[in-house]
């Protein structure tokens, strides 16, 4: 005779239940998380693993799975479990040493580092560069503060402008409309 899988049972205490009732209705945490707590809180109030399964979209056998990990891990036993994967090719000491030139640095002839310029530099992979970027959310692009053109002009270009400004020619108007985009190649 074939064994017959039994659910286990679970059993809150209500420091859980209140941390459970967080988690499950919770509109900013993952998704999957989400649904493992709806799960648990369902099975604590005795509610059948086919029935949940119906719920929330999943297997039976997955609504053990979490039942099962929850029994004995606990709440920690919902989350995701680390996955092995390929180490990372790039040392912690590279890693500093670009966040560190990208942060504290400019290149030659250039306002702010890219992905291309950063790569040759360090001798690695411009996706690897914006790989580590996104994951540290720098945008060198895009800094909140004003920087100094490297055009050899630049000086007599703004003496240009501001003269414009402050003696504009007569019967004209002089505007400015929005940001002031860079003055390259003006």
């Amino acid at each position: 005779m074939a064994a017959r899988n039994i659910a286990r049972e679970v059993m809150l205490d209500p420091a859980q239940r209140e941390q459970l009732e967080a988690l499950a209705s919770s509109r900013s945490l993952p998704h999957a998380l989400v649904c493992r707590a709806q799960v648990v809180l369902m099975a604590a109030d005795g509610v059948k693993n086919i029935e949940i399964a119906r719920k929330v979209a999943m297997t039976r056998e997955t609504v053990g799975k979490w039942r099962k990990r929850f029994v004995q891990l606990g709440v920690e036993g919902l989350h995701d479990e680390l996955r092995p994967g390929r180490p990372r090719s790039i040392g912690d000491e590279k890693l500093a040493e670009l966040l560190k030139k990208t942060l504290e640095s400019k290149p030659k002839n250039a306002t702010h580092w890219s992905c291309r310029s950063m790569a040759e530099q360090l001798d690695i992979s411009k996706d690897s560069v914006q790989r580590i970027w996104n994951g540290f959310m720098i945008q060198p692009h895009r800094q909140s503060h004003f920087k100094i053109s490297n055009d050899p002009f630049f000086i007599e270009k703004v003496r240009d402008i501001v003269g414009l400004y402050l003696n504009p020619p007569d019967k004209a108007v002089v505007l400015c409309v929005g940001r002031i985009p860079p003055l390259r190649g003006f």
